[in-house]
């Protein structure tokens, strides 16, 4: 029971293109980190055809020999040993065809189509050696640790969104932008579970240690669909089942704002070649504000304690031998109080809700620096709900950026505290980056990392005119 709540692992996160956050040429890219963002591009439309992103960390396991460079196929996947709270997390999103237009200089919409996944998974400390084969092996190398705790929750979704954006305040001094994105999402499958305060005894009988579990409690559950997928149901009826007639609609939001301060002497022209300049960018977003609704698995479960007597001999011939769920709840109902079904119930999973802070300061000479500050909010709303959260926290990503290439290197500070150097190259239309360049270099450092490819179509020509050269005007005063 412990071991099997203990090896949980990931969480999903949200759309980190971290190496555009910020930019001014991110277009569509741009929404899912500030929806005022879009009307500040000097371009009237960019299509976003396809795009993937992928982040993950984790100190559940460590993974040797590979990276994303070839050869593949050796790597070597190894539960790893690291002291303190276990985490892992994972973010993916694919968009397709996100797209914005802007109606003018002072208004502009977007517009997708995403298929999401977030999700988190934590424990209390445990060590962890790859000899352990059993219980009682487990309780041996964690004799310091009386009470054990985990949590995972983990959602996949798609979503339709609409965005509009638009200038609501302008003076010789800044420019004032504000925007919403509403979508509509349909859960698509979703995990939860927690284990709290699990306590083990450790006994002894003459040279051998024994342990006992003497509290505990649990609930555990996943999403109905997974229980309609029938063998005996056509390929196109198990799909209409699972991504729709067995699943729920939700609602989710983005709301946020920029303020950019102009350089001396900018005044309220709109057709200024440099309209979108500015010396300062502060933006500050609330995103992912919603929720998704399953219906409980029929295996989807509970109990309030553990009953008397449960030892590291009894837990070992409980679980040693199971083949599917059903066998696990008919061996763990024989060792718990108050064990009760929650099949058909309804629960939530809250998405990665979330307030950014993002600066961005032009340098001169097409270089950038954009600082993205992103605070979790998931426990703050969640109640009694489930709620995921995001793995980033700080990235501070110089860039040095024209119309149709780029160069980028984020360094990110994240929630569990690892610090990661990535980096981006845009080429026209392509925009390609990795969260972690140990990803490529190391072969010993695959288990944090990920990477993000665009494909993002824009016209050659801009809304303001080609500019031009003002080395012989008067300056401003």
């Amino acid at each position: 029971m412990l071991l099997a709540f203990g090896s949980l692992g990931t969480r999903l996160d949200a759309q980190d293109y971290h190496a555009v956050e910020g930019s001014s040429m991110a277009g569509s890219l741009g929404i899912g980190n500030n929806p005022a963002s879009i009307v500040n591009t000097p371009y009237p439309w960019d299509l976003d055809l396809i795009s993937l992103q992928l982040q993950y960390g984790t100190n559940f396991i460590s993974i040797f020999n590979e990276s994303f460079l070839p050869p593949y196929g050796k790597g070597l996947l190894e539960g790893s040993n690291a002291s303190g709270k276990r985490f892992g997390d994972m973010d993916f999103n694919l968009n397709l065809l996100n797209g914005r237009i802007a109606l003018n200089r002072l208004q502009a919409v977007g517009f997708g189509l995403n298929l999401r996944a977030s999700g988190h998974a934590q424990a209390s400390p445990y060590n962890y050696v790859d000899t352990i084969m059993n219980p009682t092996g487990f309780f041996n190398s964690n004799q310091g640790n009386t009470n054990y705790n985990g949590y995972f929750t983990g959602t996949s979704w798609v979503e339709a969104f609409l965005t509009y954006s638009q200038t609501i305040f302008e003076d010789n001094a800044g420019r004032l932008n504000a925007g919403f994105t509403v979508k509509a999402t349909r859960g698509l499958a979703a995990g939860v579970a927690e284990l709290n305060n699990a306590e083990v005894l450790q006994g002894s009988n003459g040279t051998t240690n024994n342990y006992t579990v003497t509290n505990g409690s649990a609930h555990y559950g996943y999403s109905y669909n997974f229980d309609d997928w029938q063998n005996n149901k056509s390929s196109y009826g198990n799909l209409r089942n699972f991504l729709i007639t067995d699943t729920r609609g939700g609602f989710n939001f983005d709301i946020g704002a920029e303020w950019l301060i102009k350089p001396r002497g900018i005044s309220i022209d709109n057709y200024r070649d440099d309209y979108f300049d500015y010396e300062w960018k502060i933006g500050l977003s609330f995103l992912d504000l919603g929720h998704n609704q399953f219906i409980y698995g029929s295996q989807s479960h509970y109990f309030t304690s553990t009953a008397a007597n449960v030892t590291d001999s009894v837990l070992d011939q409980k679980f040693n031998d199971l083949h599917n769920f059903n066998q696990y709840n008919d061996s763990l109902s024989t060792i718990v109080n108050g064990f009760n079904s929650i099949s058909q119930g309804k629960f939530r999973i809250l998405n990665p809700a979330r307030a950014v802070l993002n600066i961005d300061r032009p340098l001169g000479y097409d270089f950038y620096l954009n600082l993205n500050l992103s605070i979790n909010l998931g426990q703050i709303l969640s109640g009694h709900d489930a709620y995921d959260q995001e793995l980033n926290l700080l990235t501070v990503t110089p860039r040095w950026e024209t119309n149709w290439w780029g160069v980028y290197m984020p360094f990110q500070y994240n929630v569990e505290h690892q610090f990661l150097v990535g980096g981006a190259l845009k080429a026209g239309p392509l925009l390609i980056g990795f969260h972690n360049w140990a990803n490529i270099f190391s072969r010993n450092k695959m288990q944090n990392g990920g990477g993000y490819l665009a494909l993002v179509i824009k016209p050659f020509s801009k809304i303001t005119p080609k500019k031009s050269d003002k080395r012989l005007e008067c300056p401003h005063i």
